[in-house]
């Protein structure tokens, strides 16, 4: 940005736009998360779930957000971003709440993938909604303070999950925390608007020096007729591939870490509510960090692969350390987890400098569909080798190789040409 009124604009759009989209995701990832602290509790004993069917119960959730990435980033994308996740809040909220109500297997199993199903456009379209708001050299920190609500929130929830579970058990922690979901959708539906000259706290002025940049944006990229050319792209087979492998760490150790550290110790569920939340602090420290960096040098690539190599070498040592070192192996679990975040923001600021505003949502939605696939596979064959082994060492080595590849993909990612202009060039470029 370069005039004033539109130095002035980003202020107000900060404190604006950037607190609605923090709750919803947050609210968004409270209701998915929460399933790991429930089979710590005890619902695979009350429900009879043996602990294979409990894996695939746990991993069901991302098979329905897989499924309808893609038809819901259209949507948002060419109608509405706030019809749509005003529906999938009251959808999502109140299927969180009747996980609490379930007394048998195949409603948990329905209930799960359906979850799954609500919440799965909610992603493409807040990362839509940013696009339409937020500029080029603003967008990595935006992304992030869309994603931040994952760790902020697995960070208060982990403690509060943990004293609910303990206090009135797992029924009523699902029942009270997906109330808020139904809440907010009325906070949401009458506070927010897709676009810029829709709102009225916006001068015209304002409104135009923001539609102008973005249009300058656009403007620079190279155009691309339509969803099929944007997924044949190598750019996004590869990022797809990627954020596949990348998932299966990052949500292996989301739902599971709260079992790991339970099975690891003699800990109540109050202290393993404690210790699950550290990991989260690191990773929203980090997350702001790296988005920041990444804004102010102009650089996407190199803020991604070194934090999941990091990822990948601390899961590698809790595996080398094996469950006799307790608390040496939490350590590594913490910077772990703080590494895995870590690239976000960054990683999600890729996509809209490849492609243009008419396929770039559906892409991001693509490359985020895979990204639940690999937290299916992440989630299930983790809770599977935690259960057969007895012990988190073979997840630990699953994690870490899964976090090598998508090292190694990501290093690979190479821009298209799609601009001449040398101050708008990809920050992809040999980086």
């Amino acid at each position: 940005m370069t005039t004033s009124p539109t130095s002035s604009l980003a202020v107000r759009r900060w404190w604006t736009i950037m607190p609605i989209v923090f709750i919803t995701y947050s609210l968004a990832y409270l209701d998915r998360a929460n399933f790991g602290f429930a089979s710590a509790a005890g619902i695979n004993q009350d429900l009879g779930i043996s602990k294979g069917l409990a894996s695939l119960i746990g991993a069901l959730f991302f098979l329905g957000y897989f499924f309808f990435q893609i038809p819901g980033a259209i949507y948002a994308e060419r109608r509405s971003v706030k019809k749509l996740v005003f529906w999938s809040l009251i959808l999502w909220g109140g299927c969180a709440a009747l996980t609490g109500m379930v007394d048998n297997i195949p409603s948990l199993m329905v209930i799960r993938f359906l979850l799954g199903v609500v919440e799965a456009a909610v992603m493409p379209a807040m990362l839509i909604f940013i696009s339409n708001w937020f500029t080029r050299s603003e967008r990595s920190r935006a992304n992030t303070f869309l994603i931040l609500g994952n760790p902020v929130t697995v960070l208060w929830m982990s403690v509060v999950s943990g004293y609910l579970v303990h206090s009135f058990g797992w029924r009523h922690m699902f029942i009270a925390e997906g109330a808020p979901a139904i809440i907010w959708a009325v906070c949401w539906w009458f506070i927010v608007k897709d676009k810029p000259r829709q709102v009225s706290w916006l001068t015209q002025q304002q409104k135009n020096d923001l539609e102008q940049t973005l249009r300058a944006e656009q403007a620079a990229i190279k155009p691309v007729r339509n969803y099929g050319e944007a997924f044949r792209t190598p750019a996004v087979i590869r990022l797809c591939a990627q954020y596949f492998c990348w998932s299966i760490g990052v949500y292996g150790f989301v739902l599971w870490l709260p079992s790991i550290l339970k099975n690891g110790s003699s800990l109540g569920m109050v202290e393993t509510g404690w210790l699950s939340a550290l990991p989260y602090l690191a990773a929203t420290i980090a997350m702001l960090a790296a988005s920041w960096a990444s804004d102010k040098l102009n650089r996407r690539k190199v803020f991604v692969w070194p934090f999941l190599l990091i990822g990948a070498i601390a899961f590698a040592g809790s595996y080398a350390l094996g469950s006799s070192h307790f608390w040496l192996s939490y350590a590594l679990l913490v910077i772990a987890g703080g590494a895995m975040y870590a690239p976000y923001g960054p990683f999600f600021a890729i996509v809209p400098e490849l492609l243009p505003k008419n396929v770039a949502g559906g892409a991001m939605a693509l490359i985020n569909s895979m990204g639940a696939l690999g937290s299916f596979v992440g989630s299930y064959v983790v809770g599977y080798l935690n259960g057969a082994t007895g012990s988190p060492s073979a997840s630990y080595a699953f994690m870490s190789v899964a976090l090598i590849a998508a090292v190694i993909l990501t290093l690979t990612v190479k821009p298209q040409p799609l601009t001449q202009n040398p101050t708008l060039a990809t920050p992809l470029q040999g980086k």
